[in-house]
């Protein structure tokens, strides 16, 4: 099942008070909710979790009074009916197309009369999404060589869903989110994090070759992930799901901090790198040798430059930690090809 993220919640009616509450506090919000009588909250939907190819499940926070009412998915996609009971709403639908973005739109009611008009991003069920790794990065680009991330296929299917975070799906920077596409094991998929905004960088889906622009290369799949600035040079997570809400494929945490290098957020210096390390943990893609993830754990970045990569042996390895990754000498970076296990001897 995938568990896909609120985009909207807007408030149609709310008798007696008028209450601005911030997206994301369910908890306080049910905590007001318990504390007023008579009840003049609506419902907040908790989340969307796209079920099967034909099929959606709507959880809000209590029961409903009735179905939900006008309920509309664009790009237009049949509503073949609605079921479920309390808090759970089952919404079947016409055939999803794989990884596609669809947005949803409907008014719920409460057994009180509060009522609500959600507004919700959801991406159509993939059956066949492939296994992929992240196998090759730099963060410290120069002008030439801008911040890179390849993905390495290890098994065929329809990309269409996957999505790349700089960061994590609680917090990011940059996600791109990749059209639905045939790709076979083996090949290479390079994300460009700082794109120059040219004609030449097209997102490939068919032809390896169409691509132009910096790093760009004949023999992977490149895309370009739009406006983006660049990857956080020193401190940061990279990872990959199935779908935005759907479980993780693979990720990596990099620090060249230590738990003596702040006082705050673990070592870490910044919140959001502290919170994205911690959900890489908790969605099993990074393995801590302590009770809690330190910057020790993360991969060092140090000595890494726009053609000094961050990468995997030739093989791939795959145990979930630093001890996997390490960084090749000058100009020894191999982007779109399997990677080297030379490796760079700082003076």
């Amino acid at each position: 099942m995938n568990k896909v993220p609120i985009v909207a919640l807007a408030v149609s009616v709310v008798p007696a008070a008028a209450l601005v509450l911030a997206l994301g506090a369910c908890g306080h919000w049910q905590g007001l909710r318990e504390a007023l009588e008579p009840d003049v909250l609506p419902p907040v939907l908790l989340e969307v979790r796209v079920t099967g190819p034909r099929s959606l499940a709507l959880e809000f926070d209590e029961g409903l009074r009735h179905p939900p009412e006008a309920l509309r998915i664009e790009p237009p996609l049949p509503v073949d009916g609605t079921g479920g009971s309390g808090p759970l709403v089952e919404v079947s639908t016409g055939e999803q197309e794989p990884g596609a973005r669809y947005l949803l739109e409907a008014t719920v009611c409460d057994e009180a009369g509060n009522s609500l008009t959600v507004l919700v991003e959801f991406y159509g069920h993939n059956p066949r999404v492939p296994l992929v790794l992240i196998n090759e990065f730099t963060t410290r680009g120069t002008g030439n060589h801008p911040d890179l991330v390849e993905l390495k296929v290890l098994e065929s299917g329809d990309m269409g869903g996957v999505v790349l975070y700089q960061g994590t799906p609680g917090s990011y920077d940059d996600r791109l989110v990749f059209p639905a596409f045939e790709i076979e094991a083996g090949r290479f998929i390079l994300v460009h994090f700082k794109p120059q905004g040219i004609p030449e960088e097209i997102d490939e889906t068919e032809d390896p070759g169409l691509s132009g622009g910096l790093d760009a290369a004949a023999e992977a799949f490149d895309f370009w992930v739009p406006a983006g600035t660049g990857l956080s040079g020193n401190n940061g997570v990279i990872s990959v799901y199935r779908c935005p809400g759907g479980a993780l494929l693979d990720g990596v945490l990099y620090s060249n901090r230590t738990s003596d290098s702040d006082t705050r957020y673990g070592g870490f210096g910044t919140r959001n790198a502290w919170e994205r390390a911690q959900e890489l943990v908790r969605d099993g893609g990074w393995r801590i040798e302590g009770d809690g993830v330190r910057p020790e754990d993360a991969v060092n970045p140090e000595g890494s430059t726009g053609t000094r990569s961050i990468c995997r042996d030739a093989r791939s390895t795959d145990t979930d930690s630093r001890h996997d990754w390490h960084i090749v000498p000058t100009s020894g970076f191999t982007f779109g090809r399997e990677n080297s296990d030379e490796r760079y001897l700082r003076d």
